[in-house]
């Protein structure tokens, strides 16, 4: 059994969702609904996909 997960949430209480996407976070809502359950290295993973759609998404309201 893994260890439950200590990493912060990353919710920045802009919850807006873009079909499956949090525009606030970056995250699936699957990966919000596992977060309370997700191990460390789960929740590490959730935040690294979670900050490169963030970022690819910034880049394309930038080419706009």
């Amino acid at each position: 059994m893994s260890e439950r997960g200590r990493q912060p949430s990353p919710c920045v209480r802009q919850c807006c969702l873009d079909g499956d996407e949090c525009l606030g976070c970056g995250r699936l809502m699957s990966e919000i609904l596992q977060w309370a359950n997700a191990s460390d290295t789960q929740q590490l993973q959730i935040i690294a996909l979670a900050t490169e759609r963030r970022a690819r998404r910034q880049q394309r309201m930038a080419g706009r």
